[in-house]
């Protein structure tokens, strides 16, 4: 049986069947990691079921996917494992990493990785680079065609093809439809709702909004800024637009947020019933309903003026690690599940109904049918820009944050401190 007839055959599988009858996936065993479960040896080196065949596709394999989920998207991707190894001769492991980067950038040049991992694109060439994924081009049957153009190039860095696409996502506007009857177009707007509830004695917000430099990114960009330009591989850190953008965010959030701006506990006002607006992505969604919140999603607000919010924008995709060459029953078991996860119709449009994953798979993506959910975030999309996959990019995100905190805290001005941390970003490229 090669890969082409295990997608045909697994192509009538919904995911929605899954979730409902393969949930049986024991929570503990899911998020335990490799070196935990004792599935992949010592340090999450990958296993094949020794001398196992296939009808004509050479021997069957395990693999283990790393991945960093919410926890209703883990349970999702438990359950497609589980139909996947049920109707083929492979086995998918996925595994939950608090720290997807720590570990990838330790374990795989050690040899110890996982052969898949689930991620954005912005790693793609870094990654490439330092030697960490595989290029299988040659080996997959599924043709990228099939995928949006964005997509096709996001999984690809100088003509190798070391992933497969399944969705694109950005930050939107996130609102409890019990607090506000229909999204506001303005941050004006948007200013006067949140004024409404802020009460922190109370444990209300008017905002939950992790402060990170992606989530971040679509004001920075508003007023015409940018992070890093990767064709002159320039950065614009403390250029006076991107600076405004920023401000803008000092001013106009985080007095109406919980002061630690970290993921959960922005997350968990939210989750709580505790703020009527959240920013933040598809992947929160799932947990969004698991507390029974009735949201409603909508595209960034509009400041004053001709400014508009562009976030970075991201194609989440299963790479291929460099832990596959030399084992083809790994690498096949691979391969077959990334062709069957990212072109698998019913798992895609439930991706999107419960996730709000905006689908790079051509059939889907132009779809009149798509969630109201996708359609929120489709808009975001739509204005965002492609995080940059240049190496140096990487550099940028941990100095950046450094500096925003620094001026929220009190600890330093605005431009000195973006100044330095463009000092301290290329002294790291050197």
């Amino acid at each position: 049986m090669n890969r082409r007839t295990i997608l045909k055959q697994l192509a009538g599988t919904t995911a929605v069947g899954a979730l409902a009858g393969c949930v049986g996936v024991s929570e503990t065993d899911s998020t335990q990691t490799p070196e935990q479960s004792g599935a992949e040896g010592d340090d999450g080196g990958e296993e094949t079921t020794a001398g196992a065949e296939t009808e004509s596709a050479g021997p069957s394999g395990t693999f283990t996917l790393w991945h960093q989920r919410a926890e209703a998207e883990k349970k999702a991707l438990e359950a497609n494992a589980e139909t996947f190894t049920s109707e083929t001769d492979h086995t998918a492991k996925p595994a939950e990493i608090a720290d997807l980067r720590k570990k990838t950038t330790s374990a795989i040049p050690a040899g110890q990785g996982a052969g898949m991992f689930d991620w954005a694109h912005d790693w793609t060439g870094e990654y490439y680079q330092n030697g960490f994924l595989s290029d299988q081009s040659d080996q997959l049957d599924v043709d990228l065609s099939v995928y949006t153009r964005p997509a096709q190039e996001a999984v690809q860095f100088d003509g190798a093809t070391v992933a497969l696409p399944y969705a694109a996502e950005t930050v939107g506007l996130i609102y409890n439809k019990e607090m506000v009857d229909e999204a506001p177009e303005t941050i004006a707007d948007m200013t006067a709702i949140m004024e409404e509830y802020h009460d922190p004695e109370n444990g209300m917000y008017g905002l939950s909004y992790p402060l990170n430099a992606y989530f971040m990114s679509a004001w920075a960009h508003a007023f015409g800024g940018y992070y890093f330009d990767e064709s002159n591989v320039e950065l614009g850190l403390s250029n006076e637009a991107t600076l405004d953008g920023f401000q803008f965010i000092l001013d106009n959030f985080v007095p109406y947020q919980p002061k630690d701006t970290g993921y959960d506990p922005q997350a968990a006002v939210f989750l709580e019933g505790n703020a009527p607006f959240a920013i933040n992505g598809p992947w929160f969604l799932g947990d969004v309903r698991s507390n029974d919140i009735d949201a409603g999603i909508a595209r960034l607000p509009s400041p004053e003026g001709d400014a508009e919010p562009k976030p970075y924008t991201t194609v989440k995709q299963l790479y291929f690690t460099s832990t596959l060459e030399g084992d083809e029953a790994t690498a096949a078991a691979s391969r077959a599940f990334a062709e069957w996860y990212t072109t698998n119709t019913d798992v895609l449009s439930a991706n999107a109904e419960e996730f709000g994953y905006i689908p790079v798979h051509k059939e889907l993506a132009s779809s009149s049918d798509l969630p109201e959910a996708v359609k929120g975030f489709s808009e975001s999309v739509s204005l965002g820009t492609p995080i940059p996959t240049h190496p140096n990019m990487g550099d940028v995100w941990g100095p950046l944050e450094d500096a925003f905190n620094s001026v929220k805290n009190g600890d330093a001005e605005l431009e000195p401190a973006f100044t330095k941390a463009e000092e301290n970003i290329r002294s790291n490229w050197e």
